[in-house]
């Protein structure tokens, strides 16, 4: 019996018609959540998320600013951006559009955001708030991923959970969130022994390697909830047929736009899996999402309204 399906654009659709109704209700009591947006210089797929991003916060009633300094910038005048922008009130969320130009020291200017304003989550701060289960401001995608289990009625507490992949962004905080929710956890990377014989275990499983359909049927036990973070461009003919030789709809869409998109688990995944979140429609919907859920979260958290962890 083929995976049931979880629809990361439905639930996302859920979040946000719930935050548009929650951002009408501050904006009336004078309160209107505000995020700010740095994008430097001219990336095409960088120009492509914001623009998603800032039509999300006018969709929600989210005030958005849009800021874009030149690619010459230095280290030094987008740090004193971010500190402009952490002194205003009106803005209750800074996100720093990544990647930045070499010389600029990335890590040094998402240090400066300051902790309450971090809707990435990045900041070593929020880092150990999510650590020692405080309030605070978590990754979007692994928060967007514990929103699919929890609104699809998926036990989490005493499951074994396996996470491949180990990035700041999403491995670490993944296991940390599924770790806070009572799951037994075990985090694998590329030093892994035997990554299919560990990723077997899993009842929960978290593909966040980047690598096109790594996470093949024998890596999954039969039933088990599978999350597919990846996101891989498929160009070649040749790797096409490697994922969907035979899927007609794909074929189509793959002969007019010359490409598609894989996840970090291939598809024959889905005929084991108890459930599964496709590529796309899965857990991206889910981040922009989750973006808009830590701006109003921020907002709420610097006006002393109360949080949950």
């Amino acid at each position: 019996m083929p995976a049931t399906i979880l629809d990361g654009t439905k639930i996302a659709s859920d979040i946000r018609a719930e935050l548009a109704a929650e951002v009408k209700s501050m904006t009336a009591a004078g309160a209107r959540p505000g995020l700010a947006v740095i994008l430097v210089g001219e990336n095409p797929a960088s120009e492509i998320y914001v623009r998603g991003k800032v039509k999300s916060c006018e969709e929600l009633g989210i005030y958005s600013e849009k800021i874009t300094p030149p690619t010459t910038i230095t280290t030094l005048e987008l740090c004193q951006m971010v500190e402009g922008l952490n002194r205003r009130d009106e803005i209750d969320g800074i996100l720093v559009q990544l990647p930045l130009p070499d010389q600029v020291d990335a890590k040094k200017v998402l240090m400066t955001v300051h902790p309450t304003k971090d809707v990435d989550g990045f900041h070593p701060m929020n880092v150990g708030y999510l650590s020692t289960q405080r309030p605070g401001l978590v990754p979007c995608t692994p928060a967007g991923a514990m929103e699919v289990l929890r609104r699809s009625g998926i036990a989490v507490a005493g499951k074994e959970s396996v996470v491949v992949g180990r990035s700041d962004i999403v491995g670490k905080p993944a296991a940390m969130l599924l770790l806070n929710a009572n799951a037994t956890v075990t985090v694998c990377h590329s030093k892994t022994h035997d990554l299919a014989a560990v990723c077997r275990r899993a009842d929960i499983l978290v593909a966040a390697i980047g690598r096109a359909g790594m996470i093949t049927r024998d890596f999954v036990k039969p039933g088990a909830t599978v999350l597919d973070v990846g996101i891989n461009k498929v160009t070649e003919r040749a790797e096409f047929e490697k994922f969907f030789a035979g899927n007609k709809k794909r074929e189509e869409k793959f002969a007019a736009k010359g490409s598609t998109l894989v996840g970090d688990v291939h598809p024959e995944v889905a005929e084991i899996a108890g459930a599964i979140t496709p590529v796309p429609g899965g857990l991206g919907p889910l981040t922009i999402a989750m973006l808009m859920s830590n701006t109003v979260k921020a907002a709420r958290m610097r006006r002393g309204s109360p949080v949950t962890v």
